[in-house]
């Protein structure tokens, strides 16, 4: 096994500098200066015969004599751009590092194409004014991408040796990026430095809605944001009522603001390959929360208890909530509410309705 190239402590890396071009290698690439030529500028050999006589000619060489200034103040040739993002060979030479197999059940598929990352980072309409949360950064893939904006991040890692290495990666890479990391489980966080403006995750599969529900929740300063999930899950996220995904978090997500699909992912720029399609994200919050905390945890465990049971009527599955389907069938008419829907018929501010006509 060859030695890793990346992410080394200061004073480990290699002395050798990668060729301008090469792949691989956190270190960025530096142009090296042409040696000067040991031969004339001209292919041909200078003449012996001595200077012609005859007296120059009255229409000129060229519309504009070259300017001896112009020739000596031309640029080189530009380099090789430095590298700002982890390619595939550099994500699996870190993995490899750090003894990371990637596990299902911490839902670990790195995104490994640079196109992806600039594709989501645009998508998400980051700029240098904002604070982004980026939950489960991995190797650094998408972290990279959203320093490259001059925004400051701030990335929450559950895995110790990934949430250590990630500054270091970030420093080769982007010296001096605004980064802060927090070695944490996303579930458990109630505070994040910096009052957060966006979110942009590409989300563990198995726990994606939660930890995006437990997020807007908690950080209300949270506008906006970008999400990467399963498309399954995707397509639920941003279901209107009456679509046949729609359910749960359809509903409980509508309750913070607006969230739309905005463009999949295919399955082939991740490492490992995931056997499932993934979908983008897209949701803008509510400019003023749609009710009290009092309010919301009602709402949401009526909207829990129509969607276990959603091919019932109402009063049958609110049933367990107001004792009985006769109760339930009061509680649902005096909200406005016909007691023979489903919940899947039921926009949040149904649901809402039928909290707020609850003593």
């Amino acid at each position: 096994m060859s030695e890793p190239r990346h992410g080394l402590p200061a004073g480990d890396e290699p002395e050798t500098r990668p060729e301008p071009g090469r792949e691989g290698g956190h270190g960025r690439h530096v142009a090296q200066p042409e040696p000067a030529s040991a031969e004339p500028a001209s292919a041909e050999p200078a003449s012996a015969e001595p200077a012609s006589a005859e007296p120059a000619s009255a229409e000129p060489a060229s519309a504009e004599p070259a300017s001896a200034e112009s020739e000596t103040t031309q640029p080189a040739p530009a380099g090789p751009p430095a590298r700002t993002l982890l390619g595939p060979s550099e994500i699996r030479d870190l993995a490899e590092m750090l003894g990371v197999n990637p596990t299902k059940k911490l839902g670990q598929n790195f995104v490994i194409d640079g196109n992806t990352v600039r594709r989501i980072v645009k998508v998400a309409g980051i700029t240098a004014d904002d604070t982004v949360v980026e939950v489960g950064p991995g190797l650094g893939s998408l972290t990279l991408g959203l320093l490259e904006t001059g925004a400051r991040v701030v990335a929450v890692e559950i895995d110790a040796r990934l949430a250590e290495q990630l500054p270091l990666t970030v420093e080769l890479m982007q010296p001096g990026s605004p980064l802060t990391v927090i070695r944490d489980d996303a579930m458990r966080i109630l505070a994040i430095p910096g009052e957060p403006t966006r979110l942009v995750a590409n989300l563990p599969y198995n726990v994606s809605v939660p930890v995006l529900l437990h997020l807007l929740e908690h950080f209300p300063s949270i506008r906006a944001g970008l999400v990467m999930v399963q498309a399954e899950v995707g397509e639920r996220l941003a279901a209107p009522p009456g679509s046949k995904v729609y359910g749960s978090p359809s509903v409980k997500a509508a309750w913070y603001g607006a969230f739309r699909t905005a463009g999949k992912v295919s399955r082939q720029v991740f490492w490992p390959v995931p056997n499932v399609d993934s979908i983008l994200v897209a949701f803008e919050r509510r400019d003023e929360p749609l009710e009290s905390e009092k309010l919301r945890l009602a709402t949401f465990a009526l909207v829990d208890a129509a969607f276990q049971q959603r091919r019932k009527m109402l009063r049958q599955s609110l049933s367990v909530r107001f004792g009985d389907s006769a109760t339930a069938s009061q509680r649902i008419t005096a909200a406005g509410i016909d007691p023979t829907a489903r919940g899947e018929q039921l926009t949040v501010n149904d649901f809402l309705a039928i909290a707020r006509a609850t003593p």
